[in-house]
Order: structure tokens, then C-alpha cells, then sequence
């Protein structure tokens, strides 16, 4: 207790807590034990209940308090003192200790949620007590007590003043968008008042201010309102941002940041991504319509545009179809009488039509030399403009995944999105003319079409996967990566792959296994040790906390607590949580776990592919988690399944498993350079007839 001098006890778990509390009371000769609680430490100082009492560790510092009701009292009055000063601490010890469930329902029983409320429909107060008010109510909603449609007209009106007021404080405009964020992501009816309060324009605004969490909760907000927001709205909305150049703000103001983008913006940046990608679904899985003359028409224009015949019509009708159908083979169309029906295919549908059509008007001159270009060439050797335009539109459309929706982890956006208004179109067209590149640096026939669309799909993964911030910084790489750097590049990733297939090294690879699998399993167990940072996932709040977890030295306890976001690699002390190895039954992992079963449907393949759970005790607990990435999926998998005593199945371990291999086959066989091994062991000769060439060494003879 503070000021007192602490007191040593022996817990007994079995005691109830009033009977500890009450002597540890008298311990310090303290009157009405009822008047006291104990709290313990778990990032913030929680109260101990009958229910969480168990979660108290041996070496525990608790803490005695007021109890929280007479501290939920005393703060309830503090609130209406008429003292300036006493409203101000009461607010902000408030909003520190509400994040304790235990506080939080005394405090919301006495209807205090309700008097936070009128604080701010009043709106008498400062920008510090305002700012403590609004944290202290969002850290009660934040427990799920109380339901966030009981909130009046009048209130929302004014948490989005906060956020539309060009003077308000920054605070507390942070606060307000956190509380609005989770108004949108509660129901239908707040998502209509939210939307019909809070103005685009401000939000757009504090994108472009200096302060990241600003932009990070308006972001947040932008995020929830267009995923939450039905076809009809979502398109009006899309329409108004891009009319306003939301993309242009957030590309000058975050992307060429001097700052680095935080893993939450990072979310938000791939999920506005995803979203607006996901428009062009609609034309992705239409197929073309032979009947419709619109389509007919476009499909006429791209012929003329290439090869500008102005006397067709004095053509007679058989010998102008003719004409067409000559020229819409040398155009590339399998099927050159009819070349709708090379359309029909979905994906890519009538997405290809209209990235064709855009090069053809947006870039002519390009156009036309592609298409003449290839005319000229014999006939094996010309690259088809509208086989490879279908083929490389679906390519596009998988590598920026259109038509899948946004992953609750996912944070892997392309920063080239936000500085063109136009992406799929406008890579298309640089990416064209870099098929038509590779192509002839192959020497590509019809029968390569699969091989060259594969370099064209591998130069442009890896291009993309460097983070070019615009247009013309991504067509510069992509075109230096040309087809023999890709040939490098395949053959030194396959020297680190390579291996001897002959029966006397795959013997040898067998019996170094079993002490290269022990090498791995020690490294897995090491990285357990080192531990990893997770996030916990909610429905209602993506920014929730983070947490650690590592494993013991002596592998025997498994240690998990929250932690900061700015915690490198937290001491094992500092982590509350504690699982015996020795209790842990089961690895559950993807669809199999509690909490993907919790939100089935929900979950992407990606969340999937990153879940795993830990079953312990009588299989009634589990400890769930998401991996940051694949390969910590992997590392973690592998490390529990050793602790476990099973075998490691994770394809990280085969690829690891198969790289020391090749490396220890290598240099067992440095000796036996450009000497052939035979695949067979040369057979043992017979014993010889006598052995009299044996000679009979004497002592005599030293």
C-alpha cells in the first residue's frame, strides 16, 4: 500500500478473497476491510476477483486500493464537483482506470457512463477535461457492457463536432474518431448518423495534417464507413473521394512521408486498395455479349485503329467480312470470324476488352507498332496482341487480387496504387509492350505463348514486390529486369536448391538427416525462446493490443503477456502469463482452431493459413493466435510440435531441411569433383586362392 510498508504473504487460494483482504488489513491496522481490494499488474493495475484471482503469479506485486465500488463512488462525485481542478484529475484517473472490467461495471451500474454522456451534449467543459471525458467513455464502451445504439442524436452530433471543429484539440479529436470508428462498426443505424454527421472533407483534411495517429483513426473511420456502407452508398462515397483526390493526399502526405508508414496505416492503405480494386469485379466476371453493339463496336475500333482501312465500304459485304475476319487474326484473336467468343472466358471477361481498348486510345502511336510490328514477322514467330492482352489482364487482376475481399491482417498494399488513378489500365499498358519485349529477347514462337506469359508474370511479381512509388519508377525496374536477368536470377535460386540424384548421395542424404533434423529442431525451439509479438484480432476494433510470447529457457513454461507496441523483446519477468509445457494436450491450426470456428465465414484464407491454437489442461483452455507472417506460422508450428514430441510438418522445415542438405552433400562431395559416382557400389571380388603373398613379420627383424 503506498506510504505503508509492504507486508509479505503467503496467498492461500482456497481463503476467500475477503478473508485475505482482510488480513492484509489488519496487517497494516487498517479499519472496514470491506472498503478494500486488492489489484494485481497486467499491463495496467487490474482489480483481483474470485474469477481472475487464479491468474496471480508466485512474486506478484498486488496492491491494496479502495475497493471498486467506493472508488467508482468517489469518482461519480468528483465528476460533479463544482471544483475545476477536482473534475479534471477525477476525468483523467477515470480514463486510466476504467480499462478494469471489474471498475468499469460499478462505474456503469451507477449510471456513470450515462454522465459522461451529458458532459459532453453540455459542452462546458475545457479541451483537457473534455478530452479525459471523451478517453474514460471509450475505455468503458470498450468492455462490451453497454451498447452503443443507446447513444442520443444529440451526442453523436457532438463527438462529430470535435472531429469536423478545424480548432479542436488533437487529442481529442483522435478519441472522437476512435469513438466514431466503433459507432460505424456497431449497427446499420449509427453507420447512417455517422456518415450523415461527419464530413468527407474533414476527413480527407486530416489525412493532410502532421500528427500519424490522426491520419491513422481518420483513416480508420474513411475505412469503416466505405467497408460497412451497402453497393449503392459505397459508390456514391468512392465517387465523392475521388472527385476530392483522396488517393493524391494520401500519396503525398503518407506514402512520400519522410515518416515510416506504421503497420495499422499499412492495414488501412491495403484495405482502401482491396476495396477500390474490387470495382472492376463487375466487369472481371461479365462476359463479353456477341449482341450487344456497343461491344461489337469497340472490338470493330481496336481493328481500325491498327490497321485504318478507309475504303472498306465500298467493299462488297463477303469480301469486307473477309478482310475483317484477315484482320482480326493478324490482331491475334483465336477465333478471327467471330472474336467476341475469345472474350467470353471469365476472368478476365470484358475487363480485357476495356485495358485493350484503353492502350489502343490512351497510347496509339504505341498501339499501332505493336500490332504492325507483329504482322511483319513470319507467322510462328509473331507475338498475338489479343491472346497475350486476356492472358495478361487475368494476370494483372491476380497479382492485385481483385475480387477478394480485404483480410482483417492483411498490410501488403502497392504504393503505385495511390499516385495513378487508373492502376490495372495503366499497368497494362507498360506491361504490354514488356511482353512484347520479352517475347522477341526469347525468340518466341506460338508454342512458348505459356512460357513467355510465365517470365512476363515473374518480372512483374518481383518488380511490384520492391515497392516502386510510381509509374514511371516501376516501368524503369521492370524493363531492366529483362529475360536474362530472370535466367540469373532462376539459376541462382536454383544452385541453392540443386541436388544429386544418384542412389549413392540420396543414401548419404538419409543418414545426414536425422542430425540436420536435430539442427532444426534446436533452432525452433531457440526462436521460441527469443518469442514473437501478435496481435490480438477484434470484430469491433482492429488497433487492439498486442501481445508476447516466449518460451522459458529450460522449455519447460511457456510465458505470454500484453505489451506495448514499442516493446522490442519484453524480459521473460515482465510477461504475467505462464502455461506448464508439461499440461499443453494438443496444436490445433487453420479451420480446426476455437477462434476461427468462432467466426466461421468470416475468416479469409489468408487468416487461415495463419492460425493456430494450443489446447491445455483437460483440453477445456486453449491460447489462440494469429502469426505476424507464414514463416513465424511455421517457426511456431515446428516449435510446438517438438515440444510436443512430434514430428515438424510445416513446409518452411522441408524447404530449410532440404537447403542444409544440399549444402552438406556439397561439400562432402568437394573431393569428388567432375568424377562420375556410379549408381551402384562396385562389386567385392572373390577371395583370393591362397595366401602365400602374405609376408610373416618377426621381431627379429626390428
Amino acid at each position: 500500500m503506498p506510504g505503508a510498508y509492504p507486508q509479505l504473504i503467503q496467498l492461500d487460494q482456497k481463503k476467500p478473497l475477503s478473508a485475505v483482504i482482510k488480513e492484509v488489513c489488519d496487517g497494516w491496522n487498517l479499519p472496514g476491510p470491506d472498503n478494500y481490494a486488492l489489484q494485481y499488474t497486467e499491463g495496467v493495475q487490474m482489480y483481483i476477483t474470485e474469477s481472475n484471482r487464479l491468474d496471480i503469479k508466485n512474486g506478484c506485486i498486488l496492491r491494496l486500493t479502495k475497493a471498486p465500488g467506493r472508488s467508482a463512488d468517489d469518482l461519480y462525485k468528483g465528476i460533479q464537483s463544482s471544483d475545476g481542478g477536482v473534475r479534471c484529475d477525477s476525468l483523467k484517473e477515470l480514463a486510466s482506470v476504467s480499462r478494469d472490467v471489474t471498475f468499469a461495471q460499478e462505474f456503469i451500474s451507477r449510471d456513470g457512463h450515462v454522465l459522461l454522456v451529458r458532459i459532453v451534449e453540455d459542452s462546458n467543459e475545457n479541451n483537457q477535461i473534455m478530452t479525459h471525458t471523451l478517453t474514460g467513455f471509450m475505455e468503458l464502451m470498450d468492455h462490451g457492457i453497454v451498447s452503443w445504439e443507446n447513444l442520443s442524436a444529440v451526442f453523436i452530433k457532438k463527438i462529430a463536432g470535435f472531429v469536423n471543429g478545424k480548432l479542436t484539440d488533437e487529442s481529442m479529436q483522435q478519441v472522437s474518431l476512435d469513438i466514431l470508428e466503433n459507432m460505424v462498426l456497431s449497427s446499420r443505424k449509427l453507420f447512417l448518423q455517422v456518415k450523415q454527421e461527419v464530413t468527407m472533407e474533414r476527413l480527407i483534411a486530416h489525412l493532410q495534417v502532421a500528427n500519424q495517429q490522426i491520419q491513422t483513426k481518420a483513416m480508420a473511420l474513411l475505412m469503416a464507413l466505405l467497408q460497412t456502407a451497402e453497393d449503392a452508398d459505397r459508390q456514391e462515397m468512392f465517387a465523392f473521394l475521388n472527385k476530392k483526390n483522396l488517393r493524391q493526399y494520401i500519396y503525398k502526405n503518407i506514402i512520400l512521408s519522410s515518416s515510416p508508414v506504421q503497420d495499422e496505416m499499412a492495414h488501412y492503405l491495403y484495405v482502401l486498395q482491396s476495396v477500390t480494386m474490387n470495382h472492376l469485379e463487375a466487369r472481371m466476371r461479365t462476359p463479353l455479349d456477341c449482341y450487344s453493339q456497343d461491344q461489337r463496336d469497340i472490338l470493330h475500333g481496336l481493328r481500325q485503329a491498327a490497321f485504318e482501312t478507309e475504303s472498306e465500304n465500298s467493299l462488297s459485304h463477303e469480301r469486307r467480312r473477309s478482310l475483317c475476319a484477315k484482320e482480326f487474326k493478324k490482331l491475334g484473336f483465336s477465333n478471327n470470324s467471330n472474336p467476341g467468343q475469345d472474350l467470353v472466358r471469365t476472368p478476365p471477361g470484358l475487363l480485357a476488352l476495356d485495358t485493350m481498348y484503353y492502350f489502343a486510345t490512351r497510347y496509339p502511336d504505341a498501339y499501332s507498332r505493336f500490332v504492325l510490328e507483329n504482322s511483319s514477322r513470319e507467322d510462328k514467330h509473331e507475338c498475338p496482341f489479343a491472346r497475350s492482352s486476356i492472358q495478361l489482364t487475368l494476370i494483372l487482376c491476380e497479382i492485385l487480387r481483385i475480387g477478394e475481399s480485404p483480410s482483417e491482417t492483411g498490410s501488403n498494399y502497392h504504393p503505385i496504387f495511390f499516385s495513378q488513378d487508373r492502376l490495372l489500365e495503366e499497368l497494362f499498358c507498360v506491361c504490354i509492350q514488356l511482353l512484347n519485349k520479352t517475347w522477341k529477347e526469347m525468340r518466341a514462337t506460338q508454342e512458348d505463348f505459356d512460357k513467355v506469359m510465365q517470365v512476363v508474370k515473374e518480372q512483374i511479381t518481383r518488380t511490384l514486390s520492391s515497392k516502386p512509388t510510381s509509374l514511371e519508377l516501376f516501368k524503369n525496374k521492370v524493363n531492366a529486369l529483362n529475360y536474362s536477368e530472370i535466367l540469373k536470377l532462376r539459376q541462382t535460386e536454383r544452385l541453392h536448391q540443386e541436388e544429386t540424384l544418384a542412389p549413392p548421395v540420396l543414401e548419404l542424404k538419409e543418414r545426414l538427416k536425422p542430425e540436420l533434423l536435430e539442427l532444426i529442431r534446436q533452432q525452433r525451439l531457440n526462436r521460441l525462446c527469443q518469442g514473437t509479438m501478435f496481435r490480438k484480432i477484434s470484430s469491433r476494433r482492429r488497433q487492439d493490443k498486442l501481445w508476447y510470447c516466449r518460451l522459458s529457457p529450460n522449455h519447460k513454461m511457456l510465458h505470454y503477456g500484453d505489451v506495448n507496441e514499442d516493446a522490442e523483446n519484453p524480459a521473460i519477468e515482465t510477461l504475467q502469463e505462464k502455461i506448464p509445457v508439461a499440461d499443453i494436450k494438443g496444436l490445433l491450426t487453420g479451420k480446426d482452431c476455437p477462434h476461427m470456428k468462432e467466426n466461421k465465414g468470416k475468416q479469409t484464407k489468408e487468416v487461415l493459413d495463419l492460425a493456430f491454437s494450443i489446447t491445455y489442461d483437460v483440453e477445456e483452455y486453449s491460447l489462440n493466435f494469429i502469426a505476424p507472417t507464414r514463416t513465424d506460422f511455421c517457426l511456431w508450428t515446428d516449435g510446438l510440435s517438438v515440444l510436443l514430441g512430434r514430428d515438424m510438418s510445416s513446409e518452411s522445415m522441408r524447404s530449410e531441411l532440404e537447403i542444409l542438405l544440399s549444402m552438406e552433400i556439397k561439400l562432402r562431395l568437394l573431393d569428388l569433383e567432375n568424377v562420375p559416382i556410379p549408381d551402384s557400389a562396385p562389386a567385392v571380388p572373390k577371395p583370393p586362392s591362397n595366401y602365400n603373398f602374405c609376408y610373416e613379420f618377426s621381431q627379429t627383424e626390428q
